[in-house]
């Protein structure tokens, strides 16, 4: 008789884990079944994301690969300046220049940029930008520093 009852409870202990096991499989399936909708929505974000920075890439100047970085190229101004050709951290830059009364300094640019001026890391990225664009004709840089519009930027100018 101890056999029966062994058996029997045995078999309770064995419907119960199946029971058990039946409830974490529908929870296995249900969690796999979001993973699987998620990985589709993932995979449209990843497409448009893609296609977007194609799309950006053909719009914005080339990218040049020194010595394993990507460096962005500001390209030269031409005779018809056209802003639009600059990279979106530089657009607002020659115009801030070209509104001011004369020579302006990194520190107003930034401030009219919104940057904090007081802390001097804030403005080490606009002191990389200026000259550059002063590089590539797009402004002016004077002796002292200072940078100002090309001539003919702005009726009246220096």
């Amino acid at each position: 008789m101890q056999e029966r009852q062994w058996i029997t409870d045995r078999r309770s202990e064995l419907d119960a884990l199946a029971e058990q096991l039946t409830k974490q499989l529908q929870e296995v399936q249900v969690e796999r079944d979001e993973l699987a909708i998620a990985e589709r929505v993932l995979y449209r974000l990843a497409e448009q994301v893609q296609a977007e920075a194609e799309t950006a890439v053909a719009a914005s100047p080339a990218l040049a690969r020194v010595a394993g970085r990507a460096l962005l190229l500001i390209p030269h101004r031409g005779e018809e300046p056209d802003e639009a050709a600059l990279p979106g951290g530089y657009r607002r830059i020659p115009a801030i220049v070209r509104e001011a009364d004369g020579p302006v300094q990194v520190r107003a640019v930034g401030e009219r940029l919104g940057l904090n001026a007081s802390v001097r890391g804030k403005l080490e990225p606009l002191r990389a930008k200026m000259p550059r664009l002063a590089d590539r004709g797009w402004l002016r840089k004077r002796p002292d520093g200072r940078f100002t519009a090309r001539l003919g930027d702005r009726a009246g100018g220096p």
